[in-house]
Formats: C-alpha cells, structure tokens, sequence
C-alpha cells in the first residue's frame, strides 16, 4: 500500500473513533446527564478500551490489511447501530437500574469501538516504509490524532448542529465502512458486507422520532390527553418535559409557569419589567403576555425555530439570546426586574455550574437593587436529601432567606419554587430555646 492511502486509513480511524466518543457523550446526556461523574468516567473507560487497543495491536504479526479490514467493519457497524438513538434509548429503558444500562452501553458499544480501532496504528506501522521507526510511528499518530481533532470539530459544531446526532452516526458509521473498503476494494465480502451495514446503520438511525435533534439535546413535541384542554401539546427537552400548552385563550400551561406568571403579575403586579428567563424551555413564561419584556437566554441556537414552528405555532414573544446561563450573567450589564432560572440538561439533572454559590451571586448582581429572582428547581418533595438541603442553603447563602414552595407535596420528586429578593440581606440567625427566647423582642422589632 502507498504511504498515502495508509495515513488516510489511520486519518479514518481517528476521525471515526474520537467521533464515536462525541456522539456516546451526546447520547447520554438526556438519559444522565452531562456533569462531570458522567463524561470522566466514560472518558476514561475509552482510553482504557484504546490503550487495550494499542496493546493487542502490537501483537499482530501478519494478515495485517485483513484485520483492519474487518476491524472496520465491526465498529462500522457497533457505531451505526449501537449509536443510533433508538438503541440507547431502549438501553435505559429496559435495562434498571441506571447504572446497569450504563455500563451495558459503555462496555457493549463504546469500549469495543476503542478497542478495534485503537489497534489500527500499531498495526498498521508495519506496513509504513520509513528509515526509522520513529518517523513511521510518529506519523501515522500525527494523521490520527488530526483525524481526531477534525472528527471532534466537524461532527460537533457543523453535523450535530445543521443535521442532528444521527446524521453523526451514519457519518462515523460511514467513514469506517470506507476505510474497509480502501483496505480491501476487492473483496466482494466485504463490500456486501459493507452495503448491508450501511442500509442497517440509515434505517436505524432514520427511525429515530424526534422533532430535532442538535449538539446540545433532542426535542420532541407530542400531543397529550389533558382532559378540558384543546389540542394539548407538551414540548420534551432531553426526555424532560419542558412545558405545556394548547390552544385555549388564554392558553393553558404547566403549573409551576402559572405559579411564576402569579407571582410576577398577580402578586406583584409587574408590568413594563425587565424579565431575565435562564433556560427557554418552551418559551412558555411569555407566551401572549404582552405586559412585560423578556429576555430568553439559552445555548442551543436552535430551540428557538424548534418552539416556533412545532410547539408555540408562532413567534415567540420576547429577546432570546443564544449563550451559555452563567457566562450572559457573568458579563452582562444590563440589570432586571426579575431573574427566572429554569435550567436543566435532563430530567432531573441542572448543569453543576449552575448551582454554585458563585452562580447565584452571578444573578443577584445581573438583578436590580429591588429585583426579584425565582428559580424553578426540580427536587424531592419533602426536601430530604442532601442535594435539595444543600442547593437551598446555597441560594438562601447569597440572598438571605428565600421562600420555597413544593408545587407536588405527595409526589418523589416535585417542582420546587423558589422566591428571593435582591434588597434582602444575609444575617447570623439564632434559635429560640427557653433559657434565652428572644422571640417577643424580635417580632416588636419586626413590627416597628
């Protein structure tokens, strides 16, 4: 083989491999998320398949352009098939508990996608003419971690965006098949195999019923039976339902957004305000509220044209704003009357950096002296766990005591709201006990 149609072999392997590991990331986030105790581990079962790879690619010792070859094709098709959202879907809704499903997806596609191709440049170095060994090697790891970063950059930032996760797939399930095809042109087995892998890997991945499916999450819009409504619809971000509406006047809506709406325009009155919205969901908030402004900040760019044309059925009403929730408030200068955090990746999961202390000060700063945030929290009704302990005393650490409402008392997991005022001030708080109750001089303070 010449030098150049092996480094485009290697260059194939790169690409398609460091491709796989992107879309298995993307996969998982609406099932678990995307915080750092998932895409560390699963970062690390791929280098440990790859290094394992490496190893078992060093022992070969001849048939070399066969076993590429049919390395190829195997992950062709793992990827094609195991990659296509249909698959990962059924895997973690039939395997339970979570964890189970998990490693069932990173031990049955991922790790042996890493392995098969982690073989291909040690095996392939021998077929390399070069006057020593350290030119041969070093190239062909040259063109395969170009492959990587080319496959890493165009399969996240152009296909995922303009053609969805699953045009990625077939991309990576079909950058392999070319290689095997390269590796052998005339084996009439390997290019029927090829042929069958590619319909299989298309019909897979054509199958999968969203409304979109982008870098950052998959949408689908489906009708719901919501007795005394007209056309109810409700809009699924990540397999999370982001909201509700149909077509009624006024139109009705999820609950927690008729709680925020109470609070901001019943309660408060607010009209000709300045409404922050971190999270578009389903651009619900505003949704023929004309009496506000708003400003809608979301990273994916798409969720916009996603809500217009499949779920609000016309122009959502407000600003929206394509960026990343902590770095608008961490830059903006423009100051609010309201803040709303409605932030979420999947179900029931809030980006980390999103829950920080630094986070919340990030939106009392973004608020106006007498500004008002509400943030919309996903957590157990009765409040018991560490994370819901924890979070609240973060927000009420920045704002002082904040009200908390649970929207679904008898439910496991609620949505929680919670209230804070920008003019409030954290104070040391003490506990009455009766050798020393202050409570009597407290309340006249209070009062005063």
């Amino acid at each position: 083989m010449s030098r150049t149609l092996l480094y485009a072999i290697v260059f194939i392997e790169g690409f398609c491999s460091l491709g796989a590991e992107i879309i298995a990331l993307r996969r998982l986030v609406p099932h678990i998320g995307s915080s750092i105790v998932v895409t560390a581990p699963t970062i690390g079962f791929f280098l440990l398949a790859l290094a394992l790879g490496y190893a078992s690619g060093a022992k070969v010792s001849g048939n070399y352009l066969k076993i590429v070859a049919r390395n190829f094709l195997i992950s062709a098709a793992l990827a094609g098939i195991g990659l296509a959202g249909i698959t990962v879907d059924w895997m973690f809704a039939h395997l339970q508990p979570v964890l189970i499903a998990y490693l069932f997806f990173i031990g049955g596609v991922l790790c042996p996608i890493a392995w098969l191709l982690g073989q291909t440049v040690p095996i392939l170095t021998n077929l390399m003419q070069a006057e020593r060994t350290g030119e041969a090697s070093g190239m062909a790891l040259y063109w395969s971690t170009l492959g990587s970063f080319l496959g890493s950059i165009s399969l996240s930032l152009l296909v995922m965006q303009w053609l969805g996760v699953s045009a990625a797939v077939v991309a990576c399930a079909c950058g392999l098949l070319i290689g095997s095809l390269l590796l052998a042109p005339r084996s009439k087995k390997i290019i029927a195999f090829s042929l069958l892998t590619a319909t299989i890997a298309a019909g897979f991945n054509y199958r999968h019923e969203v409304a979109a499916d982008t870098a950052y999450a998959e949408y689908i819009i489906s009708p719901v039976d919501l007795e005394g409504q007209n056309n109810p619809r409700a809009f699924w971000v990540n397999k999370s339902l982001a909201s509700s509406l149909d077509d009624t006047d006024p139109p009705n809506t999820t609950r927690y957004i008729k709680h925020l709406r109470k609070i901001m325009i019943a309660d408060l009155a607010f009209k000709d305000k300045e409404i922050l919205v971190l999270g578009a969901g389903g651009f619900t908030l505003s949704h023929r509220e004309p009496l506000n402004h708003y400003t809608y900040v979301d990273i994916d760019p798409a969720i916009k044209n996603i809500a217009e044309k499949h779920f609000l059925h016309e122009a959502i009403l407000g600003e929206f704003i394509v960026d990343d929730a902590r770095r608008f408030i961490a830059t903006t200068e423009r100051r609010f009357d309201a803040l709303v955090v409605d932030v979420y990746s999947s179900h029931t999961s809030i980006p980390s950096h999103l829950v920080t202390r630094e986070f919340w000060a990030g939106t009392r700063r973004a608020l106006k002296p007498d500004g008002l945030l509400l943030a919309n929290l996903i957590l157990d009704g009765k409040l018991e766990t560490p994370y819901a302990r924890n979070l609240l005393a973060t927000i009420d650490s920045v704002f002082g005591r904040c009200a908390v409402e649970v929207l679904h008392k008898g439910e496991a997991l609620s949505n929680v709201e919670v209230t804070c005022f920008a003019s409030s001030v954290t104070r040391e708080t003490s506990i009455y006990v009766d050798e020393k109750n202050r409570a009597d001089l407290d309340r006249i303070r209070h009062n005063r």
